[in-house]
């Protein structure tokens, strides 16, 4: 039978699939909320570690969007992020700033009662040791959170300027954007 202690050096050292399912059946069987707290010692790993690749940081994006975690998503961000959205302001100068526009929008994503998936489509890394570029096509879907109901989606394109920071590739700078239709003057939302 594997020890606890064991299954949480894997976790941590990345090396679950060294278990036997056996093994960790029995495990589960013994503890039901072991996985509970596997999740919770993988969230500190990251927290403690960081994010060692590009990909991390993308999906630490997906996640914290979908759970409305403003802290988690601040995470990936550097201190001097430098910051173009296609939405309200016409850019975000540091942390703070940023955060402001993230809790308006997570309380709005709340309030409306709503679960936003999101998807990254044609991505594009480019990296070195210290810098990465990344550009991509971003879906947002959303969902009602009672119903699993889709009620809307946008794509927007993105790029993303990563640096690395003690080991940890956090956004340096972010710019999304939608084409315009140059009759209306309105972005278009629904090109994908």
């Amino acid at each position: 039978m594997v020890r606890f202690s064991n299954l949480v050096l894997a976790i941590l050292n990345n090396s679950i699939q060294m278990l036997s399912v056996p093994s960790l059946a029995l495990l589960v069987k013994s503890n039901r909320n072991i996985f509970l707290f596997l999740e919770l010692v993988k969230g500190m790993r990251v927290m403690m570690e960081g994010f060692l690749k590009v990909e991390d940081v993308l999906e630490n994006y997906t996640t914290a969007i979908y759970e409305k975690d403003v802290e988690k998503f601040l995470s990936m961000y550097s201190p001097e992020v430098h910051i173009y959205d296609c939405w309200g302001n016409w850019e975000s100068k540091g942390i703070s700033s940023w955060k402001e526009n993230v809790v308006d929008w997570f309380n709005g994503l709340s309030e409306d009662g709503f679960l936003l998936n999101v998807e990254f489509n044609d991505q594009i890394v480019e990296e070195n040791s210290d810098l990465a570029f990344v550009h991509c096509a971003v879906t947002f879907a959303a969902h009602q959170e009672d119903s699993s109901e889709k009620i809307r989606q946008i794509t927007n394109r993105f790029t993303y300027g990563l640096k690395k920071v003690n080991g940890s590739w956090v956004i340096a700078h972010e710019h999304s954007s939608l084409p315009i239709n140059m009759e209306t003057g309105k972005g278009i939302f629904n090109l994908r």
